[in-house]
Order: structure tokens, then C-alpha cells, then sequence
């Protein structure tokens, strides 16, 4: 964006930007966020992307190409920015942040909050008191974990909720984990609270990756009952120590100081980037987990290892005194603060340069590497492999290129009145629902489905034009020859003479093309057909539903404006306090005077109080009694 191109408001915002933290929010012309950044000098940060660059950057000129206003929220502290920044992104997931690709639920490892905890893998975090160690992205390291604790302590595997008094009253009886020696029967009070949280408290150090002092409590508590000559209890104490032996032997030696500490490394390749975190406990590395992301082009290195560690220590308890970064970050020491704050001791980041942590990092990298590159090869993969639907289309369309992404359009009207359009995008023969879209006619008055069908047609693609968006591979027209002709006459106006586009007439389920007054002979078996078919349905359910809710808003609308003293900014303004009319008619009159005023307030509950309403007549509409029936355009 040149200098001479910035709007007046947006650039004495630029000239009187405060020298303080905070976060900083870019608007299109829309006024929809496209981009949330954080800062320790707004001034600074914000007036740079304004300023020319060494490096030709395409896609960060499109970002700034676009910002039309500035919205700032200036902070106390730079770690109140830092959280903010995250919290923003989360709730409106601008265009131009970088995006986790795979934010699925990853599971943890709980320990209940309870008189005898329970352990067991969940993908549901409550806000009970119960400790949560992970998230574990490798699941067979976590089911292997579990095995480990269950062939190491006697852990109680029911789902009883035990307490003094459901132990007292005998009603639960112990099971066969407590004849085979793997539960000590707490639920019949045959173990000691005190001794069952020593053995949750070994649990929880396992779980951190601390086996060397687990495992040197475990010699020191076995050679004490061997002197106290209580020798099945040694043997017992001596087979979990051979457990965890050999659940140490499958850990990879890193280093040889036992030190605690995160390794984080990241790789990337245009606009994917992958990060990798090593968990390091003892020396030994005990677990790692991948953070891949999309749109990541403007983004520097240094920013996306900031998000990802803010991504991985907001989910996770454990927090080493050290981590390890291959750069030095910007927000370095907002996020010592925070992770101090969070783990109630000092943390340090370090970037290495020789030795033992650089190797670690280096090897971080390299796995960083490889789970990028694996995901690149499935995008190609996916490219590459289209649905035999998709394939059978372009066959039975003679298509030039393959329609992997296919826009439909539907018309729905309600005799004639609340006339709306709308869009479905499929890719691959799939629906892509975040990118439908739905229209209210604005040009047309009454019934004239041609009309309305040239109004959509062009407001889509005319905006696709103005923002350089990519046009669709096929446009499918609900509707026969004259629905056809209109959005045709639509794209010749935008210069779209070549855009494939073709009609779908549902009578007979004939396929129109533009010059063409006979139908295409397709076989009504084919798999091509029955895709175009689908995405008709889909097409025709979302203008349906919308249409529904429009009106369904007009009829509770002008309801409430048949009442007198009532127009249409009071029918408004009860509704959206209110949220219905059945709510507007059970509340009192001082409620009501509270919005409208007393002379409407009264009259309104007048209204739905009087003698012939309380006889059956209802405040609110059914649609399933409605006289008249939704219709769709039709065949020409």
C-alpha cells in the first residue's frame, strides 16, 4: 500500500498512535477483522506495516492493500497484550493469522480430584480440581504410559465415587483387579487414603517424566522392607522397579546433566509451517508434539515459534525452568512472565550454539522437517485424487478442466413475497459450507425469477472480480433455459463470456448449456448427475431455510404492529429485547414500559390479554398451518 493510497481516518490513526503495548486489530472496508497483532510499541509495530519493504512480500502488500481502518486496545503490561492477542484470534479468526490446521481434541492423561483418584485418558478438561497431564498427540505413547502405571501401582481402575461414607456403608464390594493383586480395594477401606495419594504423588512424578527420583524412592522404600523382613512386599516393590526399567529403556538418552527443559524447533515451506516441542525430563526425551499450520506466509519465523508456544503451554500443566528456541523471540520477556506466573517459578528461554541443546534442537528440527514434508505429500496426494462423481461430470459435460469447485444458485419466494437467493460452493464434490452464501433480492419487485436470478449472479461475481478472487470451475443454475439465459447475460456483462456454466431443469432433470435449446443427453445413472443433483438439494435446503427466517422475523414483526401505538422501530426494539412474542405477551406492563414507554406498554399488553386472545388465539405463527406453500424457481 503506497502512502498516497492510505484513507484520511486510517491515517490520522497512523499519526497519533500511542507509544504504549497492546494489541492492534485491522479492518477491511467491511469492517471485518482481517488481522489481530500484538505489541510492545504500537507506534512502532503498526506504522511499519505502512512502510516500504526490502523484499517484494505478495501476500503481505495484499493484506495491507486491504486495511481501510485501525482498531487499538491498549494495555497495561505486554503479557495482557500477549493473552489478548490469542483470545482475539480465537473469537474472530481474521483472514491473515496464521491458523492451526489440526486443532482436533487431543487427549490427556487425568488424575481426579477425589478421596482415591482415578487416572484415565479424556479429551474433556473440567474445571474440578483434577490435574490433566498432556495433551498427548501420539496416542499409543499415551495408552502405553497407562500400561506402565497400571503394571507399576496398584491403581484402582472402577468408577465408583468412594468416600467416607459410601466405604462405611459397605455397599461395594471389591473386584477381580483386587484378586489379581493389581488394586489394593479401597472401596472396602482396605487401604489408607495417606498411603493410596503417596502412590498417586509416584503416579504424578511418572507422569512428568521424573523416573529417576521415582524410581530412587522405589529402591529406598524396597531395601527398607527387605530390612524390616517383609519380603513379599520388597518382591512386589522390586517387580515395579523392573516395570519401570523397562520403560526408561524405550526413552532416547538427549542429554547427560538430567536437566528438565522444552525443546522447540519448526520447519516450513510456503505457506504450511510445522512446529515440533520435545519434552525433555531427566536427560531423556519422554514425549514430543506437533503444531501444523496454514497461512503462514506473512509470518516471520520467530512470530509462529511465539504462537506456538503459546499454544502449547495455555493446554499443558507441565512447564519445564528451561526451553529451548532456535531464535530469540520479540515477546521474550512477556512470556518468561507469564509461564513464571502459571508455573510459580522461574522460567528461561535459551537460544543454543554449540553443544548438547543445539544437537537437541537440530534433531527437533529434523522431525519438524519430516512431519512437514509427509504433510505436503498428502496435499498432493489429495490434489491429485479427485472423486470419480467429479470425473464422470467433466466427462459428461465435456469440460476442459476438471470442476472441482462448483457454485449453485436457488431462488425461493413465498407467493411471491420475501423473494431470496442462495449460493453453495462444493470442492472436490464436496460442500465447503463456510463459503455459502445467502441473499436477500434488493432490484426485483414481485415474482420474476429471472430478474433475481441476474441480481445474484452478478453481486457474486462481481465481487469476486473487484477482490481478485478465483472464479469457480462450473456455475450450476437451478433452473431451465430462462433461468439460464439470465445469469449468462449476467457474466457477458462482467466479461465472463468462457465461464462454464450450465442449467439444471428439475421436472426431468435435464441439463441446459448456454446456445443450446435441447437438453444434454447425460444417462440418468451417471455419477456426474446425481453430484449436480446433490448440490441442487443443497442449494434449494439453504435458500429454503433462509427464506424461512425471514420470514418468520416479518410475521412476529407485524404482529406486534398491528397493535396500536406500536410501529415498526417498537415491534423492533421488543423483539430484540425480548427475543420473542411469546415473551413480549407474559411480560408485565412495567416491563414492557421499560423499552416502549407506558402509553405503548399498556396498549401491548392489552392486546394479548384481552378476552378473544385468552380464547386461543395464539402470539405466535405456524408455519406447518400456513395457507400458501414455498416455492423454488421453476423450470422455463
Amino acid at each position: 500500500m503506497t502512502e498516497h493510497a492510505i484513507p484520511d481516518d486510517l491515517r490520522f490513526k497512523l499519526d497519533n498512535l500511542p507509544k504504549s503495548p497492546g494489541v492492534y486489530q485491522f479492518k477491511n472496508a467491511d469492517g471485518k477483522i482481517i488481522y489481530v497483532g500484538k505489541a510492545k510499541n504500537l507506534r512502532n509495530r503498526v506504522r511499519s506495516y505502512f512502510q516500504e519493504k526490502g523484499a517484494y512480500d505478495p501476500k503481505r502488500e495484499m493484506l495491507v492493500s486491504r486495511i481501510a481502518d485501525l482498531e487499538l486496545v491498549v494495555t497495561d503490561s505486554e503479557v495482557e497484550a500477549l493473552l489478548l492477542e490469542n483470545n482475539l484470534i480465537k473469537e474472530h479468526n481474521p483472514r491473515y493469522n496464521i491458523r492451526l490446521k489440526d486443532d482436533k481434541s487431543y487427549p490427556y492423561i487425568v488424575v481426579t480430584n477425589e478421596p482415591y483418584p482415578r487416572i484415565f485418558p479424556t479429551r474433556n478438561i473440567r474445571r474440578d480440581g483434577s490435574r490433566y497431564y498432556g495433551p498427548y498427540t501420539d496416542v499409543k505413547a499415551m495408552h502405553l504410559m497407562l500400561r506402565t502405571i497400571r503394571s507399576i501401582f496398584p491403581i484402582r481402575s472402577c468408577d465408583y465415587q468412594l468416600s467416607a461414607e459410601t466405604i462405611a456403608r459397605g455397599t461395594i464390594r471389591v473386584c477381580l483387579d483386587y484378586h489379581i493383586q493389581k488394586c489394593e480395594g479401597p472401596c472396602e477401606g482396605l487401604v489408607s487414603q495417606e498411603h493410596y495419594r503417596d502412590m498417586i504423588e509416584q503416579v504424578e512424578q511418572l507422569l512428568k517424566g521424573k523416573t529417576r527420583a521415582l524410581r530412587q524412592h522405589l529402591e529406598e522404600e524396597m531395601e527398607s522392607h527387605a530390612e524390616q523382613l517383609a519380603f513379599e512386599k520388597a518382591a512386589e516393590l522390586r517387580n515395579r522397579l523392573n516395570a519401570l526399567k523397562i520403560y526408561q529403556d524405550k526413552q532416547k538418552v538427549a542429554s547427560s546433566d538430567f536437566k528438565d527443559r522444552d525443546i522447540i524447533a519448526l520447519a516450513r515451506k510456503e505457506g504450511d509451517a510445522v512446529g515440533v516441542v520435545f519434552r525433555v525430563r531427566d536427560g531423556k526425551i519422554v514425549g514430543k508434539q506437533h503444531f501444523p499450520f496454514t497461512g503462514a506466509e506473512i509470518e516471520a519465523d520467530a512470530d509462529i515459534i511465539e504462537h506456538i508456544v503459546h499454544r502449547y503451554y495455555t493446554k499443558t500443566m507441565d512447564i519445564p525452568a528451561e526451553i529451548v528456541t532456535p531464535y530469540e523471540l520479540e515477546s521474550q520477556a512477556a512470556l518468561e512472565e507469564w509461564l513464571r506466573e502459571k508455573a510459580q517459578m522461574r522460567v528461561q528461554f535459551t537460544v543454543p550454539k554449540i553443544g548438547d541443546k543445539l544437537k537437541l534442537l537440530n534433531m527437533c528440527r529434523a522431525n519438524a522437517v519430516f512431519i512437514l514434508d509427509e504433510i505436503v505429500l498428502q496435499k498432493l496426494k489429495a490434489a491429485s485424487t479427485l472423486p470419480k462423481s467429479v470425473e464422470m461430470l467433466q466427462a459428461d459435460l465435456h469440460l476442459a478442466e476438471t470442476p472441482r469447485r462448483i457454485e449453485c444458485f436457488d431462488i425461493s419466494h413465498f407467493q411471491g413475497a420475501e423473494t431470496v437467493a442462495s449460493m453453495v460452493s462444493f470442492l472436490d464434490g464436496k460442500p465447503r459450507k463456510s463459503e455459502y452464501r445467502k441473499y436477500g433480492i434488493r432490484t426485483v419487485e414481485g415474482v420474476d425469477d429471472f430478474a433475481s436470478m441476474r441480481e445474484v449472479v452478478y453481486r457474486r461475481y462481481s465481487r469476486l472480480l473487484e477482490e481478485g478472487q478465483p472464479l469457480p470451475d462450473l456455475i450450476v443454475i437451478d433452473g431451465g433455459k430462462g433461468q439460464l439465459s439470465s445469469a449468462v447475460e449476467m457474466l457477458k456483462e462482467l466479461g465472463l463470456e468462457s465461464q462454464p456454466v450450465i442449467g439444471l431443469a428439475k421436472r426431468l432433470e435435464e441439463v441446459f448449456v448456454p446456445g443450446e435449446s435441447l437438453p444434454m443427453n447425460i444417462a440418468k445413472t451417471s455419477a456426474g448427475l446425481k453430484l449436480l443433483q446433490r448440490i441442487r438439494d443443497e442449494a434449494h435446503r439453504f435458500a429454503i431455510t433462509y427464506h424461512r427466517e425471514r420470514r418468520s422475523k416479518s410475521t412476529l414483526q407485524t404482529e406486534l404492529e398491528a397493535i396500536d401505538g406500536v410501529g415498526p422501530k417498537r415491534a423492533q426494539t421488543l423483539l430484540t429485547e425480548f427475543g420473542s412474542v411469546r415473551a413480549v405477551q407474559e411480560a408485565d406492563v412495567e416491563t414492557l414500559a421499560a423499552h416502549v414507554g407506558w402509553s405503548a406498554a399498556k396498549n401491548v399488553h392489552q392486546y394479548f390479554h384481552s378476552q378473544d386472545l385468552q380464547n386461543g388465539v395464539t402470539s405466535e405463527g405456524d408455519d406447518t398451518d400456513d395457507p400458501g406453500t414455498i416455492t423454488e424457481n421453476g423450470d422455463s
